[in-house]
């Protein structure tokens, strides 16, 4: 039980070699989050005799107070299970939009997105969090809700040690300092916290305990609602108690495909991030991109050309089912998989500007967080859930203690202008009352010969699917072990801009090689914090990113 050491990139004459780190070991239990005490949250739920929906409730209110940045209660987000009888199901507890919403809501007089979508009361959605988590305990869970938020409340009441990357996050955040209550809390008004000090909560102490108390009818019907709506009118911001009160999860069947002899579960609309994996892999399938070795040039090329395809056509096809018809079937047609595959230039990349969303429809016949758990039982859980950017809106609701989401920015506030992430998104993501944003959380859980093999997901807006592809690529094609698939360099490209991205990791003479293959690179900063468990050979292997202070542990 515990956590890998930091690993290292060495460059060499091969494009990079990464010393391996080993993934931490369990045989009965994993849970892998990115902040060791929401880690320690869902082992201590796990050894007390809970499952792995138990133990997914307890860490996703812990997170909410130890990880500010993207665990919420003024969020929302997806969870696939997978049961150990077989049985999948997916939760959609994804923002919506207040019923006070409109198409144009962010438009300037110039007819230009403004930033009212990224920042402020008016850039939330309805947060899903808070009744997400409940009805997985009432459904799926087996311990009294109370205890699953016990471990949270003494979090926020007791406090806990700033880590050095929270310390340096909450000193950097400029959005956080634009609001009297964050700047308060997170940042004690200018006496920043040094590592090692507590953070300590009370306001958001006194929310979780009510709704301890009351369940989730407190969040969106009681004191909770109330004060929150009160502070929404008092600052402009659009949600209404009405608008709490409606609002409600939704239970759907996982998106289900195949990749080399594996059945793979994932995100359906109005998730992207499922749709994207398996047109992705799809595409790859074939190829033999496989066989020029993890980090080349060429494999990488095959990659970028498959994730291109894709985000060229999730601007014009990918939305919230409920309010577009999504062509799911016609994207992922193995004909129309084909057709994208015999596109690809195996040798020069396409100029985005040349490629256009396909036509899958003569097919049909239709800042975030993850964490990974599984349990003695080989019940498996895969939690995405978000603030959309880091810190959200930057808003904390004063005298609740707990940050808002910015996830009206997910919509296509002008539909074929980029948003916060960059993303050009259509009609199919326009902003409409109770609609649900479009989304990148792509939770995947992955099976061989029908048992549990992999649970993967991460954070990181339309890097998400990228990452999770290559997690899973690095693992099947290329042979890694589960915490070396995690730690490898990454690299993403959307479409438009017309960028492949790198992490530096990745060495010069491949950027170069690439480059000469008409690809436009830019080196950045980590992408994605993946945390994933591996089942094989009897063992759970987990694995922690080391782009992050995440912690793998289990029993």
């Amino acid at each position: 039980m515990g956590t890998a050491s930091t690993f290292t990139l060495l460059l060499a004459c091969a494009p990079f070699v990464l010393e391996a780190r080993q993934p931490v070991r369990a045989r009965h239990a994993m849970v892998v989050t990115r902040e060791p005490h929401a880690t320690d949250a869902g082992v201590a739920v796990l050894r007390a005799g809970g499952n792995a929906v138990d133990a997914a409730v307890a860490v996703g209110f812990a997170l909410a107070v130890t990880h500010p940045a993207a665990g919420n209660l003024g969020g929302g987000g997806f969870m696939l299970i997978r049961f150990a009888d077989g049985r999948a199901t997916f939760l959609d507890f994804r923002e919506r939009a207040p019923a006070a919403a409109s198409r144009d809501m962010y438009l300037g007089p110039d007819g230009k997105p403004t930033r009212d979508s990224i920042e402020g009361w008016r850039a939330a959605a309805v947060p899903g969090t808070v009744r997400g988590l409940e009805y997985a305990a009432r459904k799926y869970g087996s311990k009294p809700w109370a205890e699953l938020l016990a471990p949270a409340i003494r979090l926020a009441r007791e406090g806990f040690p700033v880590s050095w990357g929270l310390a340096q996050s909450l000193r950097q955040s400029k959005l956080l300092a634009r609001f009297s209550e964050s700047r308060r809390i997170f940042q004690r008004d200018g006496r920043f916290f040094e590592p090692g000090e507590r953070l300590v909560q009370p306001e958001l102490a006194a929310t979780l305990e009510r709704i301890a108390r009351h369940g989730a009818d407190e969040f969106y019907e009681g004191e909770t609602a109330r004060r929150l709506a009160a502070a929404m009118r008092e600052n402009g911001g659009l949600i209404t108690v009405e608008d709490l009160k409606a609002y409600r999860v939704i239970e759907r069947e996982p998106l289900r495909g195949r990749y080399r002899g594996l059945e793979i579960l994932t995100a359906p609309p109005p998730s992207s991030g499922g749709v994207g994996i398996l047109q992705m892999l799809g595409v790859l399938e074939g190829t033999g991109f496989e066989r020029y070795g993890a980090g080349s040039a060429a494999a990488i090329h095959w990659m970028a050309e498959a994730m291109r395809r894709f985000f060229a056509d999730r601007s014009e096809y990918l939305g919230d089912p409920d309010y577009t018809r999504v062509p799911v079937r016609g994207l992922l047609d193995p004909r129309y998989l084909a057709q994208l595959r015999s596109s690809i230039d195996p040798e020069r990349a396409t100029p985005s500007e040349r490629l256009r969303p396909g036509n899958p429809r003569q097919y049909e016949s239709a800042e975030t967080t993850h964490y990974s758990i599984v349990d003695p039982q080989g019940n498996a859980v895969a939690v995405t859930y978000t603030l959309n950017g880091g810190y959200g809106s930057g808003v904390t609701v004063p005298g609740l203690g707990f940050l808002l989401n910015n996830e009206m920015d997910d919509f296509a506030a002008k539909p074929g202008f980029p948003n916060y992430y960059g993303l050009v998104q259509g009609e199919a993501n326009a902003i409409a009352p109770g609609k649900r944003p479009l989304s990148s959380m792509t939770p995947t859980i992955v099976l061989r010969d029908g048992r549990l093999y992999m649970v993967v997901g991460s954070p990181g807006g339309p890097r998400i699917i990228t990452t999770v592809l290559q997690v899973i690529v690095n693992v099947v094609d290329f042979g890694m072990n589960i915490q070396e698939a995690t730690d490898w360099p990454r690299f993403h490209h959307q479409w438009l801009p017309d960028k492949l991205y790198l992490e530096p990791g990745i060495s010069p003479d491949t950027r170069a090689l690439l480059a000469a293959r008409g690809f436009a690179i830019e080196v950045t900063r980590s992408m994605g914090e993946v945390a994933a468990v591996l089942a094989e050979g009897g063992w759970l292997h987990g694995a922690a990113d080391s782009r992050v202070e995440g912690k793998a542990a289990g029993f």
